[in-house]
Order: structure tokens, then C-alpha cells, then sequence
């Protein structure tokens, strides 16, 4: 298949994109590179797919990978309603999985605008060209965030989402709104990816495995926020792209007058206490970390929990316990910052 893979040189399309080439697909990446977090972390990413940085950097100028003849590079931004529909035309995709966004819950309480302009109008533009293009599935990034302050555990696909506590899950809802509409409208295929707590190698510096391992490593306390009472569902970044690759190669189907419209999560189904993921790193890294209690942030909440039955019956497992994933991590951590 010919896929475009939207947010490549972010953390789940990088590893995604990895292990589609690995399976003989042809890829188009598209990132904008944008400045959210370290922008040398994106640009080490497309360096290991084959791409450096000199050829990554303008905007609008496809580059080929050096080490893989299937991979090919462009810098966008989604918002630019010219070049996106002309990249769509260029390509003749069969599958596209839209993971760029602006993310972080915490930073959409200063920056609001940035997910106006990324999570509305920029997918907006995905959907069009999903249209325009006869795309045959579209997968995207939704989130666990969109459960708010749900109670009722473990958290279903069917569950009420209609109480969004920050303005990153707000987005998330929207775009699958947006997607029924389009799958309902025009036949277009669309699976909203709602993920929880990914972590791994090449992670994001603002998820929480990150900021703590590089705390320890530098003698800082590692900030505790609910004074560490809260629990949440992390799943490593293999099974989090094992369970997309299930999805894309079975996109839902129109039943009767239902349309072609899927919401999955995809999670460990096992939540973990915060207290035992801390516990985990400092058994990894050999050194206890100093902690600072601190109360819940705003737009945070408690617990995560994911229902993957449904995920399940097509074949998927999360197999990787939080000992091994956490050891994974410290290991790519210590190996990136001492090279």
C-alpha cells in the first residue's frame, strides 16, 4: 500500500513509519517540525529513517531517504489548504493515518490557538482531500483525554465524552465528530486511535517517563502531581503500533445505514499506580528520586483505563510490561544523551 503518515517525525509516526517500511509499504511522511519540544529530537527521528536534517529543513521540498528506496520526506504545514491537496494528488495514497496535531493537555490552557489552527483546520484539510482523493481508510490521533472526569472504569468507546476538561481533548472530540460526519456523508472509512499514556524510546521530552528519568539523571526532583494518588494506563509505543497496524488493515464497513465509523482505544488494559511506574525508573536507573508533592494541574485527571476488548478480537495484546518498557526507555535515554 501507498500510506501517508502525517506527524512522521513525531514520536508514534516515527515508530510507525519504521514499521510499516519494515513491512514493504511505501510511505510518504509529513511533518511541519514545529517547535512544541526540541526540534533536534524530530530532526534525530528523520535521521534515522534515512533523512537528514539539510534535506528535511525547507519547507515544501520532497527528499528521499538514503536508507530506505519506500520512504519519502516533506515538510508541511496541514493548514496549507495549496500544497496539501496537490501532495494528495502527486501520490495517489491508500491509506492515510493523520498523527500530526498539536499536542499536550497542559499547554493548550496557555497556547489555545495553536489547536485551532492544527486539530480544526489543519484536519479539516485532511478530510477534504480524504474526500476529494477517494482515500481508501483514514485513521487518526484522537486521545484518552476526550473521557474528562469519567468515572465508570475501564473506559469504553461508547462511554459519554461529552464533558471535555481542557482544550487539547475538546480538539480530539471535534475531529471525530468531524470524521462521522465525512464517513457518513461521503463513505469515507475513518478510524478515530484513541491513545493512552504512550511511552518508549525516542518519546516526547514533555510525557512524564521523560521528564522524570531526565530529573534523576540530574539531580532534580521529579514533580508528583495529586500528591502521586493517580493511576494511568501506559502502553508502550510497539503495542501502541501494533494495534494501528491491526486497524488500518481492517477499516471498518458501512452496516445498513450506519456509516464506516470506528472509535478504538488502544491501551495496555492494565492501568498502572503513578507511585509503581516511579518505582519502575528507579529500579531501571539504579537511583531513587528525589520527589515534590504537588496538587492535580489544571485539565488533568486521576486515572486512565482502557477497554481494549474490542481491539482484542482482531489480535491484538499489549505484551510489554512496565518493567521491560521503562528498561527500554532508560537504556535509548542514556544511550541518546551520551553519544
Amino acid at each position: 500500500m501507498k500510506i501517508l503518515v502525517t506527524g512522521a517525525a513525531g514520536f508514534i509516526g516515527f515508530h510507525l513509519t519504521k514499521s510499516l517500511l519494515r513491512k514493504g509499504h511505501k510511505v510518504v511522511g509529513l511533518d511541519n517540525i514545529n517547535d512544541y519540544y526540541d526540534v533536534e529530537l524530530k530532526y534525530e527521528r528523520l535521521t534515522q529513517l534515512g533523512v537528514e536534517r539539510s534535506q528535511a529543513f525547507d519547507f515544501l521540498h520532497t527528499c528521499d531517504s538514503v536508507l530506505d528506496e519506500n520512504f519519502r520526506f516533506i515538510r508541511m504545514n496541514l493548514e496549507d489548504g495549496q500544497a496539501l491537496p496537490e501532495l494528495f494528488k502527486e501520490h495517489s495514497f491508500d491509506v492515510v493515518v493523520n498523527l500530526a496535531a498539536q499536542a499536550g493537555v497542559r499547554y493548550s490552557i496557555e497556547n489555545p490557538n495553536a489547536y485551532i489552527d492544527s486539530n480544526i483546520l489543519g484536519y479539516m484539510n485532511v478530510l477534504e482531500c480524504c474526500r476529494q482523493f477517494k482515500i481508501k481508510h483514514l485513521l487518526y490521533a484522537s486521545s484518552s483525554s476526550v473521557y474528562g472526569e469519567n468515572k465508570k472504569v475501564p473506559f469504553q468507546v461508547d462511554d459519554n465524552v461529552d464533558h471535555p476538561i481542557s482544550l487539547y481533548a475538546a480538539t480530539k472530540k471535534s475531529n471525530e465528530l468531524m470524521a462521522h460526519t465525512y464517513s457518513h456523508l461521503f463513505g469515507i472509512p475513518t478510524t478515530g486511535l484513541r491513545f493512552f499514556t504512550v511511552y518508549g524510546p525516542w518519546g516526547r521530552p514533555d510525557m512524564a517517563i521523560y521528564l522524570f528519568v531526565d530529573a534523576i539523571s540530574n539531580n532534580k526532583p521529579i514533580k508528583v502531581f495529586n500528591n502521586g494518588n493517580m493511576s494511568r494506563d501506559f502502553t508502550y509505543i510497539d503495542d501502541i503500533v501494533k494495534g494501528v497496524e491491526l486497524l488500518m488493515d481492517n477499516p471498518p464497513n458501512k452496516i445498513k445505514e450506519k456509516a464506516a465509523y470506528r472509535i478504538s482505544n488502544i491501551g495496555n488494559g492494565k492501568p498502572q499506580s503513578l507511585s509503581s511506574f516511579i518505582e519502575a525508573i528507579e529500579t531501571s536507573f539504579g537511583k531513587e528520586a528525589m520527589k515534590e508533592f504537588l496538587p492535580m494541574q489544571a485539565g488533568d485527571v486521576s486515572q486512565t483505563w482502557a477497554d481494549v476488548s474490542e481491539l482484542e478480537k482482531l489480535g491484538y495484546s499489549s505484551k510489554t510490561s512496565i518493567k521491560e518498557g521503562v528498561a527500554n526507555f532508560v537504556t535509548w535515554y542514556k544511550d541518546y544523551y551520551t553519544k
